[in-house]
């Protein structure tokens, strides 16, 4: 897509929101296998809580359901990748073995921490609260909490949402020129890297552009339904094609769930 295409994509987003008022890794090893790394950790929000309000990925009040609920984080530019780092699973361990359990919390990146613990290019995780006590020992959740800072170790793992398949939620303002499309409960890698819709009874794949956080967009059309929508992961490359996902009619706020998942 041309660079006019993606700077007309990003201005649509701002104004339209201003008028509003606003199964391997890149190097072919199993997540599972990846070693521990180290880096920092905080927690934000309400001490039981889901830390921010969906965060700058755009999954809204899903960060407070199910399978989400709560095992949330944001993290800092170096992991958050510009907003392609949006849907990446992580254990993230805390190394304090008089206060912390042995277990690892496993975390689904939802938001930036782009400033403070995040800055100067360091590996920081700004967990929910609720996923920062689950690294302590039992009964030493608010103690913990109580730290600030700590040193954890991390790495990547698989996402697994038991029972649930790809959903595409169509973003408020889209139209049969301008779609907008948030991806939700991607297994396995977690992250998109590109992102390519087709029209019915065509053989060509129109590409979208990155927008914010797990947002994708096409500007052009009309755009002709129903829209298969196939989706490549940022880490391993893989692809995946739910054919006419989003249906001719369409609407904007809906979310259209696909019969197709990583695993």
């Amino acid at each position: 897509m041309s660079p006019s295409v993606r700077t007309h994509c990003s201005l649509f987003f701002f104004f339209f929101f201003f008028f509003s008022f606003s199964l391997y890794s890149a190097q072919n090893a199993p997540f599972s296998s990846a070693q521990w790394q180290q880096a920092t950790a905080t927690w934000y929000g309400s001490p039981d809580g889901d830390g921010s309000d969906g965060g700058a990925c755009g999954y809204g009040t899903l960060v407070d359901v199910r399978p989400l609920k709560a095992r949330v984080g944001a993290v800092s530019p170096v992991l958050f990748k510009a907003g392609e780092g949006c849907g990446a699973c992580y254990k993230v361990k805390c190394l304090d073995t008089n206060m912390c359990s042995r277990r690892a919390v496993t975390i689904i990146v939802t938001d930036e921490c782009p400033g403070g613990y995040c800055s100067g290019g360091k590996t920081h995780f700004d967990l929910s609260g609720s996923a920062f006590g689950r690294m302590a020992v039992a009964g030493n959740g608010g103690s913990l909490r109580n730290r600030g800072e700590i040193p954890v170790i991390f790495r990547r793992t698989k996402c697994k949402y038991p029972g649930k398949n790809i959903a595409f939620h169509v973003n408020e303002g889209s139209t049969e020129y301008w779609l907008s499309l948030l991806v939700e409960f991607e297994d396995g890698d977690g992250d998109v890297g590109s992102m390519q819709i087709k029209e019915a009874g065509s053989g060509t794949w129109l590409q979208m552009s990155h927008l914010w956080g797990a947002t994708w967009c096409f500007v052009g059309g009309p755009l002709s339904g129903p829209l298969s929508v196939k989706i490549t992961t940022l880490s391993s490359k893989r692809s995946l094609s739910a054919r006419d996902v989003i249906p001719r009619n369409w609407s904007p706020k809906a979310t259209y769930t696909s019969r197709l998942n990583f695993f």
